[in-house]
């Protein structure tokens, strides 16, 4: 029986693009969808740094709620906000292709600075990972906060005194907001699953399940797999200092990751290439293999802060 989709998003103008994103890949494969605004406490405290906040899934819990409770179908997520264990109930209903995996700059004015080391500069982020590499980087830079969507944040950077501030390039791309000065990071890996769009819908929906199969995509799904994997196996979230990205190389996978102290003080890195087919338990063997080197230092400083 044929019935209207409800897609669940929050009001931000890039979740907005994402769920009409994934109606218009619903319409092309037959089937009608409406969008449902549900606000989350991430948008509503946009003052508290989220790694004082100290929850996983902040910008995904009230979605969570809303499909449990019945009020919508699917919900779509930035992968990198959905914690790395699913609430109970709610199941992955597909990845779409991956996009810039990429963290940017947006500087004031010039970002001449970022070629010395030494320079000094105040950045704003509220990511404790851009944080931690960006201090590792340039010790003498200082980090400040920054809250609220895209286009909040972006008013910000020329509102106050700040060299600069750190986004995810995809976000800014995506609603054609990225500045012409934008500088990619290319030394920065990003949040496990940046740039990756998931939809998930209520476990034995069958109907929204096979809907949103038809633009599933295995290859970005197996990377980001390898990265989440990575993140829950050193049982990090959102408010912790650990990166991954895994990217395909012909028959191969590659996947780099490090863990470092909020401080940039401390980092530890991994490197592993495996076979395409054989490449599933990658990101638990990652884990294992950092924390054998020097990782489980950074572990329990995490957890003794």
């Amino acid at each position: 029986m044929k019935k209207i989709i409800r897609i669940g998003t929050r009001d931000s103008q890039l979740a907005v693009w994402q769920a009409t994103l994934v109606q218009g890949l619903l319409k092309q494969h037959g089937y009608d969808a409406e969008l449902v605004y549900i606000k989350s406490e991430g948008d509503t405290d946009l003052v508290t740094p989220l790694y004082e906040i100290g929850v996983q899934g902040i910008f995904t819990r009230a979605l969570d709620i809303a499909l449990l409770n019945g009020q919508i179908d699917i919900a779509v997520h930035s992968m990198k906000d959905v914690p790395t264990v699913p609430a109970k109930g709610i199941v992955p209903a597909a990845v779409l292709p991956r996009a810039s995996y990429k963290d940017i700059l947006v500087p004031k004015e010039h970002a001449d600075f970022l070629d010395d080391l030494q320079s000094i500069a105040t950045i704003a982020t509220s990511s404790t990972r851009r944080k931690a590499q960006w201090l590792n980087r340039y010790p003498n830079h200082s980090i400040d906060n920054l809250r609220g969507n895209v286009n909040t944040r972006l008013q910000k950077v020329k509102d106050n005194n700040w060299q600069g501030a750190i986004f995810a390039a995809a976000g800014l791309e995506r609603i054609d907001l990225r500045p012409e000065n934008a500088v990619d990071l290319d030394w920065m890996l990003p949040a496990p699953a940046q740039g990756a769009i998931m939809v998930v819908c209520k476990d034995g929906d069958e109907y929204s399940l096979e809907a949103c199969k038809n633009f599933h995509d295995e290859d970005t799904a197996l990377c980001t797999q390898i990265e989440r994997d990575f993140l829950r196996a050193l049982m990090g979230g959102c408010s912790t200092p650990i990166s991954g990205l895994a990217e395909i190389k012909g028959s191969n996978v590659q996947f780099r990751g490090n863990i470092l102290t909020p401080d940039g003080w401390l980092k530890k890195e991994v490197s592993l290439l495996a076979i395409k087919t054989n490449a599933k338990e990658m990101g638990k063997i990652a884990a294992e293999t950092i924390i054998a080197n020097g990782g489980q230092e950074i572990l329990d400083q995490l957890r003794n802060a």
